[in-house]
């Protein structure tokens, strides 16, 4: 009865000292398609996507509701780094949605500005008249959301806290006036209409210690969902001293303070990561946990006799260091390779129906033959040359007997196309009924070839995934120079999931080959589930920028790049690689293949 009665009394403590408004609640989801369209509009950094954001601990003075409730002792505030820009996953600060939802909208204008000198105040006051400046459209919506956020603030009875709130309501007020901060012994309220006073920091890796981190085994995805932290890091006690207890039992971490996360293994069975949803910091520790794992990873790649077979030395290719803003050349070794194992085969009997209806769908793209007239040789025979140059005879002027053939040569259009398919580690997840993705892109690439050859165009198949930037696997399925045949089908048939997703310099040695074939126009094909990544530094921006300037490098070129992914997130990141119209998302994997027959057809029409 007691634990009853405690429930009872908590909710209906938490529920009197709640500030905001749920039946008012507009959530991050809600605007996730505006909000990256939105933001970019606004000047904002193209490559940094949109995530929710954690909440901190603000130290202010907080009701007397509060305290005894125990709550509002953290809030959600907006902030940007050089990959995300992180907003509250939800805001209900407000009694009306629509100011709610406003806020939202001002929140990543004002992000999207530079970031000012000065303390917090003086950043937020700048930032907010840079906004208004550059965007006086955003004027009104600033002035109601600050009208609106004023009584809701509390009035300090404290003179320095009173002091100190009186400058942030100024400076809400004017804020393209100079104002500064008065001290006070607490923190002043927090202000959802301005930026994260003190945002969390990557934690850097410890000089000393010898060690990088590592990402997670196979493909990473950065949801929306994925929220950032403050972190510390922590030295674990080595000590094993058996039945001494040295130390006093109030010091003993909580959940709150330590939470030992090491890499995850199959066997393991419970899940420790999703108690940190609710935490406002997470401690970080070495231990000799790290080292075993990642020589574990190393020895599950394929030994020689198992893998692969090379093709050559490899090639060196440059990358791009978004940091530097500059090309490093030589930097990544692509190594071309053939499957291991590939025999030749038909086409699979499940197939064979599509095949035959995207076959008569592509030989009606095939070129018309057009009659030539005046050939010395040929299958019929131009009777209006035939009918003057008897006239001519009988009339008795000499003339040479003229060619007086016709022929039929078959139509051409000068077009190459080269499909480059992402083989990496995810494709081995599985999409429900679809199966596996390689499964799917596996066919794909068959009923693509199978299109293709009806309509006489010449065409490349080749996949890639990567081990860093010293094994860039580049597999050839099918070459220009060769025929499509039961050789390059079972080369399709032998592909399996390969490992990381380093993009540019796949991109770059398929531009390399694409600009070696004799056609007028050159489209290369990209298929993919999943955002650039790797082992090392190609994670994150880095890896998102480097894609992006191979792309700019093959559109320079003259090439037509385009990218079709399964990857539901991938409308945050394709835009800033591809541009609004190089790319689309194919919310159902089974009808990957006639999407890229159609992309094809309307692509070169």
């Amino acid at each position: 009865m007691e634990d009853i009665v405690g429930g009872w009394w908590d909710k209906l403590i938490r529920r009197a000292a709640y500030r905001g408004y749920p039946q008012a609640a507009v959530a991050l989801v809600d605007i996730e398609r505006q909000a990256p369209l939105f933001f970019r509009a606004m000047g904002g950094e193209p490559a940094l996507t949109i995530k929710s954001a954690v909440g901190t601990a603000h130290g202010a003075r907080r009701r007397l509701l509060e305290r005894i409730a125990g709550s509002n002792t953290q809030v959600e505030l907006a902030w940007r780094d050089g990959q995300s820009l992180y907003l509250p996953e939800k805001i209900d600060l407000y009694p009306d949605a629509a100011r709610n939802r406003e806020l939202y909208f001002w929140l990543m204008a004002l992000a999207a500005q530079p970031l000012p000198a000065g303390d917090w105040l003086t950043r937020n006051r700048r930032a907010s008249a840079a906004a208004i400046a550059a965007m006086p459209g955003l004027a009104a919506l600033y002035q109601r959301l600050v009208t609106a956020l004023l009584p809701l603030r509390d009035s300090p009875r404290d003179p320095a806290a009173a002091a100190q709130e009186a400058a942030i309501r100024q400076a809400l007020q004017q804020p393209e006036r100079d104002i500064s901060l008065p001290a006070a012994r607490t923190p002043p309220q927090p202000v959802l209409l301005w930026l994260h006073p003190a945002p969390p920091t990557t934690l850097a890796a410890n000089a000393d210690d010898g060690q990088t981190p590592d990402s997670s085994h196979g493909d990473s995805r950065d949801g929306k969902q994925r929220r950032r932290y403050r972190a510390r890091r922590e030295t674990p006690d080595e000590r094993k001293s058996g039945m001494l207890l040295q130390f006093r039992a109030e010091s003993i971490f909580t959940w709150d303070d330590y939470v030992k996360v090491n890499r995850h293994q199959d066997d393991d069975e419970s899940d420790d990561g999703a108690a940190a949803e609710d935490m406002d910091r997470l401690t970080v520790a070495r231990d000799g946990h790290t080292r075993a794992s990642r020589l574990k990873f190393d020895l599950d790649l394929p030994a020689a006799a198992y893998d692969d077979t090379p093709l050559g030395g490899g090639i060196l290719l440059p990358e791009w260091d978004w940091k530097r803003q500059r090309l490093v050349a030589e930097h990544c070794r692509l190594q071309p390779m053939l499957p291991r194992d590939a025999q030749p085969a038909g086409l699979p009997e499940n197939l064979q129906p599509l095949a035959r209806r995207l076959r008569r769908q592509f030989q009606a793209l095939a070129p018309e033959r057009t009659r030539k007239s005046g050939e010395a040789s040929g299958p019929d025979i131009d009777l209006d040359r035939l009918i003057r140059f008897l006239a001519e005879q009988k009339s008795g002027v000499a003339v040479a007997e003229p060619a007086l053939y016709q022929a039929w040569p078959p139509g051409g259009r000068s077009m190459a196309c080269l499909l480059l398919a992402d083989l990496s580690l995810s494709t081995e997840s599985w999409l429900g009924e679809a199966g596996q993705v390689i499964h799917v892109i596996r066919d794909s690439l068959l009923l693509f070839a199978e299109a293709l050859a009806a309509c006489g165009d010449s065409f490349g198949l080749y996949g890639f995934s990567s081990i860093r930037r010293s094994e860039v696997r580049y597999l050839l399925l099918k070459d220009f120079a060769e025929r499509y045949d039961d050789a390059a089908r079972g080369r399709i048939l032998a592909i399996r999931p390969g490992y990381y997703t380093r993009m540019g310099a796949a991109i770059r040695q398929s531009t390399r080959i694409l600009l070696e074939q004799p056609a007028q126009r050159r489209l290369l094909l990209i298929v993919s589930d999943g955002k650039p990544n790797d082992l090392d530094h190609y994670e994150g921006r880095y890896g998102v920028e480097d894609t992006r300037r191979a792309v700019l490098e093959a559109k320079q070129a003259g090439l037509i790049p385009f990218c079709v992914t399964v990857d539901k997130e991938a409308g945050d990141y394709l835009p800033h690689l591809f541009g609004r119209r190089g790319y689309s998302v194919v919310h159902d994997a089974r009808r990957l293949p006639q999407v890229l027959t159609s992309l094809y057809a309307g692509l070169t029409a």
